[in-house]
């Protein structure tokens, strides 16, 4: 087959300033999911003795998991929604959700009315999880795609600093010896936790107003029948000749379809190979096990010898690593891809949770349980946690991506409810080491599992993908952006 010469311009002939506003825009979606879904780790303790949940193990799973029910039903609206309106507007949604629901509460003034606000919320976190990634991946030239995605996972990791942030600003003062009596007579445990709700209503409206400002998705808009503003959009991302370039290869993955996403499509023999990756793949970023440590920190900790206030300051520590390690995962993920990077943290986390299970069950307790604790964050926050959403959004092709997403995302949902519901059920069958070592055995499956079944998807764009993993052309004959040739600079010399 001759050489296909296609017009690609270096990163440095995107207009990366627009590009980058308006990924960070949508990714503000991803700090509003990681405030939300954290918050509940520091309030834990505060809102639990209010509500009388103190020695209840299947209340508190339930109390610190039911948002997660709301996520699993914004994630399967979410498909039928961005494919009817767009990925703006359901954002936008999305985002107001997050303001009134984050007041609902702080204002809640029995357990009844807590969870009911704390499952809406949820729904915001299902519709953002799913749509802000996705939103990026379609926005996003293919060389610099991995990176901007990951933004979202940074953003994601922001949110989380910040709830840690402020959950131990407002408790900071609250006496290391403090007995349950007073919590409950104190401030803080009559008011502070609802502060740590209340205040996701600021970002929630920075990210309202936001997403007023950017355009919608180039390949929705194509996808629905309305190309001119598709061009304009990819034209100010990268020129003319680039504009056309994309604009042929959304075409040519839309040639039979119609409007309207069938949830039925994704039965389709070619789709379910790539479906059921996918899904995998999202249910083993969460049963990894890793969210217990954000969502349960004062049950690890206090296993590992720490006082109530000694919790919330490793509950920051780990926030501050999970940061710096995210900016790692952004540098290397468009240098050594998607595969290699969720190799490593399979494995990494499987031999420190092996590790973490060894200290509790020797009765080995302070730092060195903090600093596998920290390692672990590390590992997770530069491979399993940004990789996975970068490699849902790619994998999944232009015509049935709102569904494809959704049903990945409402598993991964799914999984996470399973997850953050059974830890204390586990904690009492298995104990703290039982049940670390049950992630270190699902950490190994995950492993396997990638190492098996998962491509490379680095350097390519979301057409060349959908040829390779779908339609089951080659390499050669789509070959990754890295290699197509910059110096053909009209459009029509493209040969698809």
């Amino acid at each position: 087959m001759p050489q296909t010469h296609r017009y690609v311009p270096a990163e440095s002939h995107y207009n990366m300033g627009y590009v980058w506003t308006i990924s960070v825009t949508a990714a503000l979606g991803g700090l509003l999911f990681g405030y939300d879904w954290v918050v509940i780790g520091g309030a834990k303790p505060f809102f639990e003795r209010y509500f009388g949940l103190t020695g209840n193990a299947s209340a508190s799973g339930f109390a610190n998991s039911c948002a997660l029910i709301g996520c699993l039903v914004g994630a399967i609206m979410s498909g039928a929604l961005s494919d009817k309106f767009g990925r703006k507007r359901p954002l936008i949604f999305a985002a107001m959700l997050f303001a009134v629901t984050s007041v609902g509460n702080g204002l809640a003034g029995s357990f009844t009315a807590f969870v009911t606000w704390r499952i809406l919320g949820g729904v915001a976190i299902g519709l953002a999880s799913n749509l802000s990634p996705m939103y990026i991946a379609e926005v996003a030239p293919a060389q610099v795609r991995g990176r901007l995605v990951a933004i979202n996972q940074l953003t994601i990791v922001i949110g989380i600093l910040l709830a840690q942030f402020i959950n131990w600003f407002l408790v900071r003062q609250l006496p290391s010896n403090a007995t349950d009596e007073f919590i409950i007579g104190s401030w803080y445990g009559q008011q502070g936790w609802r502060w740590m709700f209340a205040l996701t209503a600021v970002p929630a409206l920075l990210f309202f107003v936001g997403m007023f400002l950017v355009p919608e998705s180039p390949r929705w808009l194509a996808k629905n029948g309305k190309p001119d503003r598709s061009r304009t959009i990819l034209e100010r991302i990268g020129g003319p000749a680039y504009a056309g370039t994309a604009m042929a290869d959304i075409e040519a993955t839309l040639v039979n379809e119609t409007e309207k996403v069938d949830f039925r499509a994704l039965l389709d023999p070619r789709m379910t190979g790539v479906l059921v990756l996918g899904v995998v793949l999202a249910v083993f970023q969460q049963w990894c096990g890793i969210n217990v440590i954000f969502n349960y920190a004062e049950n690890i900790f206090r296993a590992a010898g720490y006082d109530i206030s000694s919790v919330l300051m490793n509950i920051a520590w780990t926030g501050s690593v999970n940061l710096v390690f995210t900016f790692v995962a952004l540098g290397v993920v468009d240098r050594l891809g998607r595969r290699p990077l969720m190799l490593i943290g399979a494995i990494s986390l499987a031999f420190i949770y092996l590790a973490m299970g060894y200290c509790y069950y020797s009765g080995v307790q302070g730092l060195p349980t903090l600093l596998l604790v920290l390692a672990a964050i590390a590992c997770y926050a530069c491979s399993l946690a940004p990789m996975t959403w970068v490699i849902l959004s790619e994998i999944y092709p232009n015509r049935i991506r709102g569904a494809a997403m959704s049903v990945s995302v409402f598993a991964l949902w799914a999984a996470c409810f399973v997850l953050t519901y059974t830890f204390p059920i586990l904690h009492q069958w298995l104990g703290m080491a039982g049940t670390f070592w049950l992630y270190a055995a699902i950490c190994t499956a995950g492993f396997l599992f990638t190492y098996l079944r998962l491509p490379e998807t680095k350097g390519k764009t979301l057409e060349q993908i959908e040829s390779e993993l779908v339609d089951g052309r080659g390499r050669s004959e789509f070959p990754p952006a890295a290699e197509m040739d910059p110096g053909i600079g009209q459009a029509d010399n493209r040969n698809r």
